[in-house]
């Protein structure tokens, strides 16, 4: 029912919701992750998003794991803390935000990587300090 003068309210649950992106900061050994959940798009989520990443410096990690979709002003805002001198790497991106950047051709403007890579990297990192410690003999 609505009065006269006004629209009725949209009924769908997506437009209803009043913040749909929440970003928790994470410490790790190479700076800082932000782990996203919910969407990147136009509205308050990416202004969130852009403040989040201005505070944390100029090196950040952005884990896309909880992130189902993005749209052009997510990718806007992405591109735009990219060309401010914020390096962004990419990490664990969902296949519907891949797809986008498939799509985009912006594979190649952004680090993008996945956990696996990480967890790699770290124990080959891990394997050469153990080959390079000198082996202690044994009395």
């Amino acid at each position: 029912m609505t009065t006269r003068g006004q629209l009725p309210r949209p009924r769908s649950q997506f437009l209803e919701s009043p913040i749909m992106l929440a970003v928790t900061v994470k410490n790790s050994g190479d700076g800082v992750v932000l782990q996203c959940n919910g969407r990147i798009v136009r509205g308050d989520e990416t202004a969130i998003l852009c403040a989040a990443v201005r505070q944390e410096g100029r090196n950040v990690t952005l884990d896309l794991a909880g992130v189902d979709a993005i749209d052009a002003a997510g990718i806007g805002c992405l591109v735009s803390l990219q060309a401010s001198g914020i390096y962004l790497t990419l990490l664990n991106p969902t296949e519907p935000v891949r797809e986008v950047f498939r799509v985009t051709q912006l594979e190649s403007v952004f680090e993008i990587r996945e956990s696996r890579a990480l967890e790699e990297s770290l124990e080959e990192s891990l394997m050469a300090a153990r080959c390079a410690a000198p082996a202690r003999a044994s009395i």
